[in-house]
């Protein structure tokens, strides 16, 4: 009776696992079979996802710095052509600054050489009073004179006049030495030849006589 008791006890211990072990093991074995037929669809790499999308805008960016590039490109080149013709017409421009800008100074010296022609013209002609034709000459000869000199202020050039001043070897080139009477030594005596000065500049040494005092 006691074994018998025993028995019926340990098979009431152990029935209650039996409806929990089967249905674990069948949803194991079916996981199982999922696998090895293959019906399970999911992503073998959970990273495959992410990397793709990683990909993806990695070329849509490439396309965008490619087309940056293009547009910057179209730009540099574009900047160069305007360049280079800025360049061409700032040459044209001195260009012709340097062939036409004494225009205005030549457009004055016509009217001392139509003087000169009529000075010329005075000169040959057959005139029974030869006074009369030097007093002509004469008058033309003051009127040029008066004329170049207005033209030459008007345009800056100015004719030195250096005697009775300190000689300057930047305005004075010596060509003889006098002696010092009246003046002090150094001092510019005579010219020989006008000197000229562009716009305080000088473009033509003046051709003096310097004073000296004399060994008697």
């Amino acid at each position: 009776m006691a074994v018998s008791r025993c028995v019926r006890a340990a098979r009431n211990c152990f029935h209650p696992l039996r409806p929990f072990g089967h249905p674990q093991l069948h949803y194991n074995s079916t996981a199982a079979q999922q696998r090895s037929t293959g019906d399970d669809c999911g992503p073998e790499d959970p990273h495959d996802g992410p990397r793709h999308l990683n990909e993806n805008g990695l070329d849509h960016k490439a396309v965008r710095l490619e087309e940056q590039v293009r547009v910057l490109t179209e730009q540099y080149q574009k900047a160069l052509t305007d360049s280079e013709n800025v360049r061409r017409r700032t040459q044209k421009f001195v260009e012709d600054a340097k062939i036409f800008g004494i225009q205005s100074f030549c457009r004055d010296l016509v009217e001392v050489a139509d003087i000169l022609d009529k000075t010329t013209a005075c000169a040959v002609e057959e005139n029974d009073d030869p006074a009369l034709t030097l007093k002509k000459i004469s008058e033309n000869l003051s009127l040029i004179e008066s004329k170049l000199q207005s033209i030459f202020a008007k345009h800056g050039l100015q004719k030195m006049n250096p005697v009775g001043g300190r000689y300057d070897p930047y305005d004075h080139e010596i060509v003889c030495h006098v002696p010092a009477e009246e003046l002090q030594p150094g001092t510019v005596a005579l010219v020989t030849l006008d000197g000229y000065k562009l716009h305080g500049r000088t473009i033509r040494h003046a051709h003096v006589g310097v004073a000296v005092e004399s060994h008697e």
